[in-house]
């Protein structure tokens, strides 16, 4: 049984096939980032004021470094998502809206590649 009406089913409007995986994308990343952003926070508690060695041999560990790596991808992913909604929802021009969503797309591609770059460089 189908919530839709005949026309909508005759017009072929409805879902874009988008938005409930953006949703559920958005959810997962919430999820997975509640454990990461606790270990993290353990993290900075611990070595605040350590010296530059001792942290280099804290992220030497290799699940330390995949642990950093997951809370910041997941981190940016979940914040790029957020930032399209947001873009989506409240700016009212086409061409405004597409530049800023491939400028918010890019910056956040751009701070994962640094962040990726500098927790390896820590890690190896």
């Amino acid at each position: 049984m189908s919530l839709r009406t005949p026309l909508a089913r005759a017009q072929g409007l409805g879902s874009a096939k988008s938005g409930v995986t953006h949703f559920w994308r958005q959810r997962a990343t919430a999820v997975a980032l509640v454990p990461l952003t606790l270990w993290f926070v353990w993290t900075v508690a611990r070595y605040t004021g350590a010296e530059h060695f001792e942290v280099k041999h804290f992220f030497a560990n290799p699940i330390n470094a995949s642990l950093m790596l997951l809370f910041v991808l997941a981190g940016l992913y979940h914040m790029a998502l957020g930032v399209q909604v947001i873009i989506e929802d409240y700016i009212p021009r086409e061409g405004m809206k597409l530049a800023l969503l491939l400028l918010s797309q890019f910056a956040a591609f751009a701070v994962a590649v640094i962040c990726v770059l500098a927790i390896l460089r820590l890690a190896l």
